[in-house]
């Protein structure tokens, strides 16, 4: 199969330009950026691409490729710091900008190269940078730019390429176009990649790499798990799959109801519904900071499934998990060893899943996958679409939506407040244009009036957002009236909340959920 390699040099959006590049339907793989390549290209490589990256090119220890790469002769292309690092190993100067260039940037070009071909000659961009080109080596030519600045080069007769902005992000407009210019105009890669060879590929190594061994998968009762269990039931017997339900006291409003009808419909043999929402509750209490709660929850997790599988005699079980790379990149799990942390997730950095990881016992079959992909799998499984477009829901559960200390008595007004809030959106229709949507509540209370009676109540923010990927987002335009009526439906049906604020914050800057 033809493939665009791709190596990592940390970037957190590196596997939005895989899975773009995988949408136009050419497969992609990943590699560290300063992994040794050799000099020969892989069988089946087309062209290449240097991701983006949180260093800078002139610092001492900033990653750089293999040189033999460049003697491939492939087509390369450079993205942000990518662009910089061609642009560096062949004698240009980069530098720091004095402000540093981040968002929509309006980009320009005159048509003249086949990157660009059938692009408009003016479109909006996504930048995300501090460097920038002073001077292009020589052999190379600015075919774009934005403002003042570089946006874009190639080079005569070496087959290098770069761009300045993001092109895998959804906010650039014609960046799909851009990288299809790339990886079948410019790189002559054929369009072989789909869903099924994946979930082919998927179902091929869950059956190598398990064999004729019990498998266990943790369900939260989001789509992610759904999906694996689904998964899981259509590659092996059923009476090899055994899904735990961890009843945390972290769940949303008939959560735990609602996840045994629905596995049960997927043909579950073993299922076990577990009630530890005490253990985690007095584990939580007193506990305000958000790492310390995934950390604390990631290991009960692990820990109240250990003693469970111990009763059940399924000790040698793999554990499944529905990670998603998603997950991966924000923990600081990047291809290339080189990302930063943005936030944990409990079942990437659980130093008990990590001692699982190290032994060969965990099967992450959604880890290079994202939640648009995985509802595309999970159709091809047979999951019901009411599930499959169910919006996604954190593994800690309402403990990263409550800030500050988790108690029972704000678990329960956070339930009622989000339960309404999903139901509202149902009603009016709202739902499904809607990415992800909850409720957060926060560590403040303000003065209120109920009848003649001055009183405090929690804040309670609604957050709803639109993206393709969870990689970015942008705020959800609620409808005004929609957004009032929904409010007063909160302050008068949930006692103990006495105000509603409506979060208007992209991501970037912020992440979609707040702790």
């Amino acid at each position: 199969m033809d493939k665009i390699l791709i190596l990592d040099f940390g970037s957190q959006t590196t596997q939005l330009i895989a899975r773009r590049i995988r949408d136009i339907g050419v497969y992609t793989e990943i590699l560290p950026g300063d992994a040794a390549v050799g000099g020969q290209a892989p069988e089946g490589v087309k062209g290449v691409v240097f991701s983006g990256s949180p260093h800078s090119v002139y610092e001492r220890d900033a990653p750089a490729p293999d040189k033999a790469i460049y003697a491939w002769n492939l087509p390369i292309l450079g993205i942000c710091y990518g662009f910089h690092r061609i642009v560096h190993d062949h004698g240009g100067v980069v530098e720091s900008l004095s402000t540093k260039e981040y968002g929509r940037a309006v980009v320009v070009h005159n048509g003249s190269n086949p990157l660009f071909s059938s692009i408009p000659g003016r479109f909006t961009s996504w930048m995300s940078h501090g460097d920038s080109i002073r001077r292009l080596p020589d052999g190379f030519s600015q075919i774009a730019s934005s403002d003042d600045f570089p946006a874009a080069f190639s080079s005569e007769g070496k087959n290098l390429f770069g761009l300045q902005f993001h092109p895998e992000v959804t906010h650039c407009e014609y960046g799909s176009d851009l990288l299809e210019n790339f990886a079948v105009g410019i790189c002559s890669a054929d369009k072989e990649w789909n869903m099924d060879t994946y979930l082919r590929e998927a179902s091929e190594h869950i059956r190598s790499t398990v064999g004729t061994k019990d498998v266990l998968l943790l369900i939260s009762g989001g789509v992610d798990s759904t999906v694996v269990a689904g998964l899981l039931l259509s590659v092996l017997p059923a009476e090899q799959v055994h899904l735990m339900y961890i009843d945390t006291g972290l769940m949303r409003k008939f959560e735990s109801e609602e996840v045994h009808r629905n596995l049960k419909k997927l043909g579950a043999h073993n299922l076990y519904l577990i009630d530890a929402s005490e253990t985690f509750l007095n584990a939580l209490s007193g506990v305000d900071d958000p790492e310390e709660k995934r950390t604390i929850i990631g290991d009960l997790f692990i820990s109240v499934q250990e003693e469970e599988v111990r009763k059940r005699n399924i000790e040698d079980a793999y554990l499944a998990q529905g990670t998603l790379y998603t997950d991966l990149i924000e923990s600081g799990k990047g291809v290339g060893q080189k990302a930063t942390v943005i936030k944990s997730h409990h079942n990437v950095r659980s130093p008990l899943v990590e001692a699982k990881r190290r032994k060969g016992h965990v099967i992450e079959p959604l880890d290079r996958l994202y939640k648009d992909e995985v509802r595309r799998l999970g159709t091809k499984v047979g999951i019901a679409t009411d599930i499959v477009h169910r919006h996604p829901f954190p593994g800690p559960g309402l403990a990263v939506r409550i800030l500050g200390e988790v108690t029972v008595e704000k678990c329960d007004i956070l339930r009622d407040a989000d339960y309404i809030l999903i139901d509202e959106l149902k009603k009016r229709n709202l739902y499904h244009d809607i990415w992800q949507a909850f409720c957060v509540l926060l560590p403040v209370r303000s003065v209120g009036v109920a009848g003649d009676i001055r009183k405090y109540g929690w804040v309670l923010s609604i957050r709803c957002v639109v993206s393709r990927d969870g990689m970015t987002a942008d705020v959800y335009p609620f409808p005004v009236q929609d957004l009032l009526e929904v409010s007063a439906l909160i302050t008068n049906s949930v006692e103990h909340v006495g105000r509603v604020v409506y979060d208007v914050s992209s991501k970037p800057p912020a992440t979609i959920e707040w702790e």
